[in-house]
């Protein structure tokens, strides 16, 4: 199987666009949320730009597990919480930062036995919390229905169908339980990538891995806990990988600052409704030279920054900001 040629990625895990994050929220005060806390590469550095304290909050118990050991320097002023970043307003309320990097950590792909990477074999887990179904759950009991549309809608695989429909056949011989038997299916259903073309299976994997988590929903509801947990005048700091989650967290912002469009001119006109957000950067910041030649994994990153404004929070229209949405969820 052509997945078994490659070496695992062992490079340590860099923080993305974390120079332009510092330099756009400078100076750093106050209590920051690291809502993604990993390996903990932004929250030290917030804990070092000057931030008198940082609520790392972490889903895996793996990164609190790491944590506990490097973050013994800080003492008091580093809070590990082992929960989801959609709950971080019960944890933290009017903090001056929050930051979000919704990449999947080193540390998850670089372990085998946590089942991420189609690039090391493994068992068929995906699980960024470690409990409740696994990616081998939703692989061999979904509907091929189902199926499809995960992968279609949350990976943009074109040949969603076709994958679907192996993954059935292939679950009727034997259950596929481990990364390896999923990648050698996917391959079968693509042509072999030319050089420089990503993996046959990223897609594939993506998409399950953003099924099994709940990566869109817990996205727009951490968006949603940011507005509570802020103080007016906080800032909120989001680096996105893929097109899908950036355009979830633009138009999330475009809405709440007032710039999410006016309507049609012959519906009734709108109720206004205050913003609560203050957009700085219409455009995404990405990665600049330096940072492209330090860290590939960066050429994909994008990173927005908004600051909390005293206007109550609402909750988001989810269809409107663009999250994909399975037919279940409609």
């Amino acid at each position: 199987m052509a997945a078994a040629a490659h070496a695992p990625d062992t490079a340590p895990h860099i923080p993305v666009l974390l120079r332009p994050l510092l330099e756009a929220v400078t100076p750093v005060r106050g209590v920051w949320v690291d809502g993604t806390l990993g390996a903990g590469g932004y929250t030290r550095a917030l804990l070092e730009a000057g931030a008198e304290r940082v609520i790392g909050v972490d889903r895996d118990p793996l990164a609190l597990e790491m944590a506990r050991e490097w973050g013994a320097e800080y003492g008091a002023r580093l809070d590990l919480v082992q929960d989801t970043f959609s709950n971080m307003d019960d944890h933290a309320q009017g903090v001056d930062g929050v930051v979000l990097d919704l990449g999947v950590s080193s540390m998850q792909l670089d372990r085998a036995e946590r089942g991420f990477s189609f690039m090391q074999d493994g068992p068929l887990d995906m699980r960024m919390s470690q409990d409740g179904p696994s990616a081998a759950d939703l692989v061999n009991e979904a509907p091929e229905s189902d199926l499809a549309d995960i992968l279609y809608l949350y990976g943009e695989e074109r040949a969603s169908r076709r994958i679907a429909r192996a993954i059935t056949r292939a679950r009727e011989e034997s259950p596929i339980k481990t990364t390896f038997q999923l990648v050698e299916i996917v391959e079968k259903c693509l042509p072999r990538p030319k050089p420089g073309q990503a993996h046959p299976a990223t897609r594939s994997f993506q998409a399950l891995r953003i099924a099994v988590n709940d990566e869109f929903g817990e996205l727009v509801a951490g968006l949603e806990a940011a507005g509570r947990a802020l103080k007016p005048g906080g800032q909120l700091a989001v680096v996105t990988f893929h097109s899908i989650e950036d355009r979830m967290v633009k138009r999330f912002l475009q809405a709440k600052s007032g710039g999410g469009g006016r309507g049609s001119r012959h519906a009734p006109e709108l109720q206004a409704i205050a913003p609560e957000f203050e957009v700085r950067n219409r455009k995404a910041i990405g990665p600049d030279d330096r940072e492209l030649g330090e860290n590939p994994r960066s050429r994909s990153a994008k990173l927005r920054i908004a600051i909390r404004t005293d206007a109550p929070a609402t909750p988001a229209d989810r269809k409107a900001i663009g999250m994909p949405l399975l037919k279940g969820d409609r």
